[in-house]
């Protein structure tokens, strides 16, 4: 049991709690709270609660109090947990996974930051120069990651847009050599995403077209979070250095500039009619998104005011309503930030990857897993984007749930202790609903809908009826 502070502090791990019921437990994890101490333990689970303030306990100073300790020696910390499970992925040689869960504006993202700069600095003792690349870059993969698949909402500043589950690669020895991420569900063109473009320098704006004033653009303004661009210039600077570490080149980084900027013209694109004709209005920004493209305005247009019908063997070109080449603009704009993300994920995946590794030379590889993902969102207004997110936390839930019971439950046999057996399937009414038989479920359903419906308009108005 972890009991290494004055009691002054509260209990460090709410098993020791005399009454263990809600009201106790939020008493004392408040009375930790303002006692300065923002984790606590709940037996090999830490609870983490956000501060929302700089904090001086993530120092190599706590790094070394922390480093090859067991899990209750040391007051609760995410550190700890940590070192955990990097020991136990080096004792045992076996895949070790690190979950994080909460709900947004929690510090999910921050937690796994920690985690991940806590495992860089015990590794690799010998400073190795090849380790120490790949450590560098594992680092700034989360400052790339961060700049276009996070976003400024109602309760977050800095919210996670995406799913993120990061392996990092061992050696026999326990250095990381490498590793693998994986990118789930996006929320595209959040506005947000987009404004990291404008703290670039002059030189470059002038060269996409771009100004500095946010109010400007429409994805922008649309999304509600104008802020202030006080520290743009910096991010900007460091999310460049941190591509040119990780091994981007100069050409690709350039692209990534002229799409982001493509994305902020086309949110400006408005269109008319001028008798049965639909046409767009702003013709200047057409220009722009042609020379950013290297492409024809003609190509531009077609693709905004026309599709593509296939009858029998002939294939026609059918003019949009303004309606539809309003929704056709928004979805070319969401899936051109999806596949540049998906891009700059696989980009840096071929990078950090582990390359000519054979384990009959060099030993088993193992890993440690990292998984961070946004949290429960309720809004006035919810999107689709918020349904999926509040169904895979609620999954997420579960899981973790069943594991953990499953886990106390084989304590309890080694033990001989008596025990009343838990239903591992404990399903919220969501879940029931969602993935209950044909006759309820309704997930399945919606899907269907989506992918036989014909072309992007008709699937942005199956998922329309999910805003209220």
């Amino acid at each position: 049991m972890a009991e290494h502070e004055s009691l002054e502090f509260g209990k460090a791990d709410f098993v020791l709690l005399d009454n263990v019921s809600l009201e106790e437990f939020m008493a004392n994890l408040k009375h930790r709270f303002e006692k300065g101490r923002i984790y606590t333990y709940i037996g090999e689970v830490v609870v983490s609660v956000n501060p929302y303030r700089a904090m001086n306990i993530y120092g190599r100073d706590t790094i070394e109090q922390y480093k090859g300790r067991e899990l209750y020696e040391r007051p609760p910390h995410l550190f700890a947990i940590a070192d955990a499970a990097y020991k136990a992925m080096k004792r045992r040689n076996k895949d070790t996974c690190i979950v994080i869960s909460g709900e947004s504006g929690a510090g999910k993202t921050e937690a796994s930051k920690y985690i991940m700069q806590y495992i860089a600095a015990i590794t690799n003792p010998n400073q190795r120069a090849e380790v120490e690349r790949v450590k560098n870059m594992l680092l700034k993969s989360n400052c790339v990651l961060e700049a276009f698949g996070n976003a400024k909402t109602n309760r977050n500043d800095n919210s996670s847009r995406f799913g993120k589950y990061m392996d990092i690669n061992f050696d026999f020895k326990g250095d990381p050599i490498g590793g693998h991420i994986n990118n789930y569900l996006l929320e595209k063109v959040g506005g947000a995403q987009l404004m990291g473009i404008l703290g670039g320098p002059e030189s470059l704006l002038r060269s996409l077209h771009i100004q500095k004033d946010p109010t400007v653009y429409n994805y922008i303004k649309v999304g509600g979070h104008i802020k202030s661009c006080i520290n743009d210039g910096a991010d900007f600077k460091a999310v460049a250095d941190a591509m040119k570490v990780i091994g981007f080149t100069g050409d690709e980084i350039q692209t990534v500039y002229k799409i982001l900027a493509t994305i902020l013209h086309l949110g400006n694109l408005t269109f008319g009619v001028d008798g049965d004709i639909t046409l767009i209005e702003n013709s200047k920004v057409v220009s722009v998104i042609g020379d950013l493209l290297s492409t024809k305005e003609d190509n531009v247009e077609k693709a905004l005011l026309y599709r593509t019908v296939a009858t029998g063997r002939d294939v026609i070109d059918k003019q949009h309503t303004v309606q539809e080449a309003s929704y056709g603009r928004d979805a070319l704009a969401k899936a051109m930030y999806e596949r540049l993300f998906c891009w700059i994920v696989g980009r840096i995946n071929d990078i950090i990857e582990v390359k000519n590794y054979d384990a009959r030379v060099h030993g088993k590889n193992t890993v440690i897993g990292v998984l961070d993902i946004y949290g429960f969102e309720i809004f006035q207004n919810n999107s689709f984007e918020q349904f999926c997110i509040n169904y895979c936390n609620e999954k997420l839930q579960q899981l973790f749930i069943q594991l953990v019971l499953k886990q106390e439950q084989e304590e309890y046999q080694r033990e001989g202790i008596p025990w009343k057996h838990v239903r591992k399937r404990l399903l919220v009414p969501l879940l029931l609903v969602m993935e209950g038989n044909e006759a309820t479920q309704i997930l399945p359903l919606k899907l269907t809908q989506k992918y036989r419906s014909n072309g992007v308009v008709a699937a942005q108005r199956s998922l329309a009826h999910f805003v209220p």
